[in-house]
């Protein structure tokens, strides 16, 4: 163990005494949620949202629920806007401090602007590290190894009021405790490159240069894909910057990055050497054997992004899967404590929650629950109250219930709301199509690959799945007769549409090379969020397709 060692042992005791506290309180999770509630609710009474909805009289969860309605962002706008003007008593109290403004895409063209007040700020690092202690009481070798954590530039823009607009994630990375900085492999200065396939370069130069990388944090198992790959195909750049002690110049690094990285690049002949001899010997340049102490991949695994998990033993080897828990601009809302499970404990501390049975959604006047109300293995859509302030926001996440810690739930995320698609009513989710899509994979020995089904109205409508050439190698009659029938299993109704002829057959359709990669790079690009992209397997839009840089090339239809 080096010498800071005991150091980190002593720092992971002190946090390990506070997630005790939290777990200790899981048993009286409900008061916890109705203390969180009602302290948010004076934190902002005096503000003018506080005051139009008479926050000071607030005494019960029955007096918020009908002081309030359950929201979108587009409720918030408004108030939203004022306080990116400067207008914080728009929605806080007077003085309140707005360290930035996570963005993320909405339903409308416009970005949403979540404001991060300082205390939202430290309840999400609190969060977070009750996860990060969870992993490393499970993994004490990670205490004398390097993590890699890909973040996002969170000063992308600014607000009118000069407040830095991005992604969270690059402000942890910036604000980090001294104590821990050096438990990280790359530095914060990396989140200021802009352009991905640079950002993921840079990265690797850095990192590569050491053997002793155990855990790499990101967003989404794709990212892991794509920057493993990239290992590989840029392997004769990166051995000569390596070997040399540049930086590509060829990359889209900005002056400042590289004045930064400096030190860090400097030459590394031996280094280089070992890289070469895995080369030699393997034939490829993959994490698995330049990074062999890895022992932690922490990414999503609930929803869509399951079809990459498959992938990432080729590439890593075999490793623990820790999920980073249902997440977002929003709010952390679950906290993963055990590998290779997407479920964790409802964060009950930080945020209060609520929940509407997925089946009333559309209901106007819909059972609304608490938290500790939640039956197993029913599904739920959660409303959402923070200190970003917002109230019985619906983010449209779809989550299972699928045990307690005590009164907190155990939940697991399955999918967007809003993907969903039902052209005849059939309400498939992207939960079905990915389920389906991948057990059909399984049956016919394909390996796993992006894919996203997209409606198409014809005279009868159908839904086509669209593959990169090179996945179904000729077998593509039989690929979507095996996704017809595995969608019929998945979802009865889909089935029941299907054979009353009101829906045609799945057909498979190929699409250019590049396609997922551009499309990727053009919806995450003018935010910044790269690795927070999550690709759509199910989409709703009948013009998903000719949006695309496809081809008219043939269609093939399975059997209903």
């Amino acid at each position: 163990m080096p010498l800071d060692g005991p150091i980190r042992l002593a720092f992971l005791a002190f946090k390990n005494a506070r997630l005790r506290r939290f777990l200790n309180d899981a048993p009286r999770a409900r008061d916890v949620q109705r203390e969180v509630l009602l302290s948010k609710l004076e934190r902002c009474a005096e503000s003018e949202f506080g005051r139009a909805h008479e926050f000071s009289k607030i005494r019960s969860v029955e007096d918020f629920r009908q002081r309030l309605p359950i929201s979108t962002y587009e409720d918030f706008r408004p108030y939203i806007d004022r306080v990116m003007r400067g207008e914080v008593s728009a929605m806080f109290a007077p003085g309140t401090q707005i360290l930035m403004y996570a963005m993320t895409s909405g339903t409308t063209a416009q970005p949403k602007h979540l404001p991060v007040t300082k205390e939202f700020y430290r309840q999400y690092r609190e969060s977070w590290n009750f996860w990060g202690t969870g992993v490393y009481n499970d993994h004490r070798d990670l205490l004398t190894k390097k993590t890699l954590q890909l973040s996002s530039d969170w000063r992308q823009q600014l607000a009118p009021s000069g407040v830095p607009c991005g992604n969270i994630s690059g402000l942890a990375a910036e604000t980090r405790p001294i104590y821990t900085r050096s438990m990280f492999m790359l530095p914060a200065s990396i989140i200021r490159v802009t352009d991905p396939a640079a950002k993921h370069y840079t990265a690797l130069r850095v990192a590569m240069t050491a053997n002793d990388v155990g855990m790499i944090i990101t967003a989404n198992p794709s990212t892991l894909v794509e920057f493993a790959k990239r290992a590989d195909a840029q392997r004769d750049v990166l051995l000569r910057d390596i070997h040399d002690g540049t930086l590509s110049e060829e990359m889209d690094v900005p002056g400042r990055v590289r004045d930064a990285l400096r030190w860090r690049l400097r030459p590394k002949k031996r280094r280089a050497r070992e890289l070469e001899a895995i080369v030699r010997r393997t034939g490829k340049l993959y994490p698995r054997d330049f990074w062999p102490q890895m022992s932690v991949l922490a990414v999503w695994t609930g929803g869509s992004v399951g079809v990459y998990i498959s992938q990432l033993e080729e590439f890593y080897g075999r490793t623990a899967i820790r999920d980073h828990g249902i997440s977002a601009s929003e709010a952390r809302m679950s906290i993963p404590l055990s590998d290779n499970t997407p479920a964790g404990i409802l964060d009950f501390r930080h945020q209060f929650f609520e929940f509407i049975p997925e089946a009333e959604i559309d209901s106007p006047s819909p059972t609304v629950l608490e938290a500790h109300e939640l039956e197993r293995d029913q599904n739920y859509f959660i409303l959402l109250t923070t200190s970003a302030g917002i109230y019985r926001y619906n983010i449209y996440d779809v989550v299972r219930c699928v045990g307690y810690e005590g009164q907190a739930p155990l939940l697991v995320f399955l999918n967007k709301g809003k993907y969903f698609s039902s052209i005849t009513g059939e309400k498939l989710s992207e939960h079905h199509v990915v389920a389906a899509v991948q057990q059909s994979f399984t049956d016919l020995k394909i390996p796993s690959a992006t894919f996203t089904l997209a409606p198409v109205m014809d005279e009868r409508p159908y839904y086509e799945l669209l593959l990169e050439p090179g996945v179904h190698n000729g077998r593509e009659v039989e690929l979507a007769s095996v996704v017809q029938r595995r969608l019929t299993e998945q979802n009865w109704e889909y089935g029941e549409k299907c054979a009353s002829g009101r829906i045609m057959p799945v057909r498979v359709r190929e699409i250019p090379p590049g396609t997922w990669a551009a499309l990727r790079r053009d919806r995450s690009a003018a935010r910044g969020n790269f690795e927070e992209f999550k690709h759509p397997c199910l989409v709703s839009d009948f013009d998903f397709r000719a949006k695309l840089p496809i081809e008219n090339l043939p269609v093939v239809a399975g059997n209903c």
